[in-house]
């Protein structure tokens, strides 16, 4: 059983998508969905600082266009399950065949611009608590009337909301956890994001679904998500709803997932999963991070893939 996972905002590295311009037809294909994006996105992946690429706005585009990137050289065919990280979830649904993948780069743009918009509205910010007992954390978020906003499992959760009970949760952290402030522009996966949300959803109705060809796992509860439309609606309700990844590694374990391959910028689900999924039925992992690590990764597929029923 074979999963290819999608990393989300935070995974990008300066750049990390130079190489695959190199393959025939990359180059052109970046171009439109730049335009489709409204943004730059062979700059972004190519020559753009660090600074420049934590922008909300020009993230979350450059992460599905580098996921779609990849995800076109590999025989999904074969893949059994996907599932993605936050924004994320756009190029895995497009890679399960939701929906083209010039749609999930025009609503990546779209998100990426609201969110980033709703983040200028309030000072909010998001801090990772490392450690402690996961409920005992959760508890003392909102008792600090802030939000779990992301579960990672292995032992890492999000908290979000207004800097000031940030700071205040921080002088007071759970017992046995740390707390870390986090470079992020403001309180994504909470209500504070209300107005992306309604902006995605405005435009969300006119993109035409198919139902995924293949397992597709959503973030809201970890779920495989056999409708279309439901995936489409889940993915506008996501913008202010947690990000639930500890939910989707336990499914990924259910499943019985052997083999796993993260899309590029690859690293950060894969430390996730080595740290959760791990023992005798660890899966077999490959970052796949340039056209270099293209032939490990279908052998992977090779090895482990095409178990679907």
């Amino acid at each position: 059983m074979l999963a290819v996972l999608s990393p989300g905002q935070g995974s990008q590295k300066p750049g990390f998508l130079a190489p695959w311009l190199e393959l025939p037809g990359a180059e052109d294909r970046l171009r439109w969905w730049s335009a489709l994006a409204g943004v730059d996105l062979i700059h972004l992946g190519t020559e753009a600082g660090p600074e420049e690429i934590k922008d909300t706005a020009r993230t979350q585009p450059l992460l599905v266009a580098a996921a779609l990137l990849a995800g076109d050289h590999l025989p999904l065919a074969e893949v059994d399950v996907v599932a993605g990280h936050s924004v994320g979830e756009l190029g895995a649904a497009a890679l399960a065949g939701v929906f083209p993948a010039e749609a999930a780069v025009a609503l990546a743009g779209v998100r990426g611009r609201e969110m980033a918009a709703a983040c200028s509205l309030e000072p909010t910010g998001m801090s990772a608590v490392l450690g402690g007992e996961a409920d005992a954390v959760v508890a003392a978020i909102e008792q600090h009337g802030l939000h779990p906003a992301n579960r990672n499992g292995a032992g890492q959760i999000v908290a979000a909301g207004a800097l000031d009970a940030l700071a205040k949760f921080a002088a007071e952290p759970p017992a046995a956890a740390r707390v870390r402030a986090l470079a992020v522009a403001g309180a994504f996966h909470t209500p504070y994001m209300a107005p992306a949300e309604e902006a995605l959803g405005a435009i969300a109705g006119g993109v035409t679904v198919a139902d995924p060809a293949r397992t597709l796992l959503s973030n809201l509860d970890g779920t495989a998500v056999a409708s279309g439309t439901d995936m489409l609606q889940r993915l506008v309700r996501q913008v202010t709803a947690p990000v639930r990844w500890d939910l989707a590694m336990g499914t990924l374990r259910d499943l019985g997932v052997t083999g796993i391959v993260e899309l590029p910028p690859a690293g950060t689900l894969a430390g996730l999963v080595k740290r959760e999924l791990k023992g005798d039925g660890a899966p077999e992992i490959v970052t796949l991070n340039t056209p270099d690590d293209l032939p490990a990764a279908r052998d992977l597929i090779a090895r482990h893939g095409g178990h679907r029923e």
